[in-house]
């Protein structure tokens, strides 16, 4: 399954025009996270952009964060042409191949991630991704509308066929079930392992960088989950402020 996340849009023609294309090439949910224009639903221009897709239109969600969008996905694609943090900015061309495969598995929830169309994605909405990549253009104009930007990886993606079966052995982790991890790990190894505030940090520091993005799944997270055990941890989501849904306790 794949998701179509805009975060911050701005434009209601953009967004309209994003919704026909989803159409064309579904099946495909789509997320507005906190969109700049509270009214950008039922703006004329969104409406007449928007013709003839009404059902999709009474799917569309709108939510607060980025992080809530991504609950439930297990791989998280940001496109930007900028990278961040040493991670490596990926090549569309080289990679959609890979991306096309991982969405028509039933056991993936494929998060097609695109920042605002004035300043694109921010250093936030970049790091909850578990990779970046660039659309190459031409270099006499490199700057992509977003509803192009969509279209360009859409189409690609689709392939008018019935998804595979889930593939045997552990489940590609949700973004609840990764976040949980994550603060495991930390209150563990950094708040009770560590011998030093320094070095609570850089293991803070390496949990956030390297589990953020690491391909797991469900029989990773328990593995690592017995090891805090082990060390004496009794930890629950709950603990944490976090809830998991029936589905990520699979």
């Amino acid at each position: 399954m794949k998701r179509v996340i805009l975060c911050r849009p701005q434009g209601p023609r953009n967004v309209g025009m994003i919704l026909r294309v989803v159409e064309n090439f579904g099946p495909c949910e789509i997320v507005l996270v906190k969109p700049e224009r509270p009214a950008l639903l039922v703006h004329p221009e969104f409406t007449q952009m928007s013709h003839g897709v009404e059902d999709a239109l009474r799917e569309l969600r709108v939510v607060e964060t980025l992080q809530e969008a991504l609950e439930d996905c297990t791989h998280v694609v940001g496109f930007t042409a900028r990278g961040r943090d040493n991670v490596i900015l990926e090549d569309w061309m080289k990679v959609k191949e890979d991306i096309a495969e991982r969405a028509q598995l039933e056991s993936e929830r494929v998060a097609l991630v695109f920042g605002n169309e004035a300043a694109g994605m921010d250093a936030q909405e970049a790091a909850l991704c578990h990779r970046l990549i660039h659309i190459r253009t031409s270099k006499r104009h490199t700057s992509l509308n977003l509803a192009m930007a969509v279209g360009v990886v859409l189409q690609p993606l689709f392939s008018g066929e019935v998804r595979l079966p889930n593939e045997s052995g552990g489940h590609p982790l949700t973004g609840a079930q990764r976040e949980f991890l994550k603060a495991h790990l930390k209150h563990i190894l950094a708040g009770q392992v560590a011998k030093s505030e320094r070095v609570a940090a850089d293991a803070e520091r390496m949990i956030e960088r390297v589990f953020s993005r690491a391909p797991m799944e469900t029989r990773d997270a328990s593995a690592w989950h017995q090891l805090m055990r082990a060390l004496g941890s009794d930890s629950k989501p709950s603990d944490f402020g976090l809830e998991l849904t029936a589905k990520d306790d699979d």
